[in-house]
């Protein structure tokens, strides 16, 4: 019999790919990870890593295992969720991990929602950079994420999530005041501003992602000169007159705009898609089902503004 606690060890060293970092991930010691491991490979009769510089790759062998983990691992998240319907209701807290938008977009809202519809369900938030709250959820720090489309994330087909769209909001142009550009009418096409000097967020940041492949679709590589995952420095800096950028629509509320223009663009790819997700099969856990219920409300509320 293959052991369960053991195929998620396994994935845990896929996900990370060595075992130190699958250790801390797991709360386990780095031998822990490494006893369990080797039994897993006497269980199945197969070498499941190999060596790969400093860290670790899957075998063939532990390839093909991992696809049956993540499938074997959801099953039993849907078993623990039936048997929590079962025993009782939905009395309990839930770990939620997302970026700062959307705890402000859904998160908050969906606090007041549960407060009504599910007194007996309790929200712990956890702020995450919006490429951070899946791995959170996958490594058990989270039961739910709040995450954005991002290069590199699992891909929408990855048994080991469900997902649930929740939102998308375009981003808009942040230009000085004396940009000639600035008293336009219509969206600004993306071309125009091929030349002018960028002030965006770093590499890793998921909006990152989002203005490099709306200046590609354009035709061109923006200029970055400033970088900032703050959108509030990223506007000071606009009004300033240190150069162009793209900022959620969201991100814009509240903040000081007088001294710059803000338009709209020609590019559908210039939007953030927000959705939750949960570990695959946790999705009917009664305490998680009237939380993403909550999130659906919130939503719903921002397309009708």
């Amino acid at each position: 019999m293959i052991d369960a606690r053991r195929l998620r060890t396994l994935r845990a060293v896929a996900d990370h790919r060595t075992v130190t970092a699958a250790a801390a991930a797991l709360y386990l010691t780095p031998s822990a990870v490494s006893q369990q491991l080797a039994a897993l490979e006497q269980e199945t009769g197969h070498a499941l890593l190999a060596r790969d510089g400093r860290g670790v790759r899957l075998t063939a062998a532990g390839e093909i295992l991992v696809c049956h983990a993540d499938a074997v691992l959801a099953q039993l998240e849907r078993a623990e969720a039936d048997l929590a319907a079962y025993a009782s209701g939905a009395r309990g807290e839930v770990t939620v991990a997302s970026f700062a938008t959307g705890i402000a977009q859904v998160l908050a809202p969906a606090i007041g929602t549960l407060a009504r519809t599910a007194p007996g369900v309790r929200l712990k938030v956890l702020d995450a950079e919006g490429d951070a709250s899946l791995p959170m959820l996958l490594d058990g720090l989270a039961d739910l994420a709040v995450a954005v489309e991002y290069r590199g994330a699992p891909r929408p087909d990855d048994q080991r999530l469900a997902r649930f769209p929740l939102f998308a909001e375009p981003f808009q142009a942040v230009l000085p005041l004396e940009h000639r550009l600035a008293d336009g009418s219509g969206p600004v096409a993306m071309a125009e501003l091929a030349e002018e000097p960028w002030i965006g967020p770093y590499p890793g940041n998921p909006c990152h992602d989002v203005v490099l492949l709306a200046c590609e679709h354009a035709g061109f590589a923006p200029r970055l000169v400033h970088s900032s995952d703050d959108f509030r420095a990223v506007i000071a800096l606009a009004s300033a007159g240190a150069g162009v950028a793209l900022v959620p629509r969201s991100a814009l509320r509240g903040e000081e705009l007088a001294r710059v223009a803000v338009r709209a663009v020609d590019s559908e790819l210039a939007t953030r898609k927000v959705f939750a997700a949960v570990r695959g099969g946790a999705e009917e856990h009664p305490l998680i089902r009237p939380v993403l219920h909550a999130l659906g409300v919130a939503a719903q509320a921002l397309e009708e503004v």
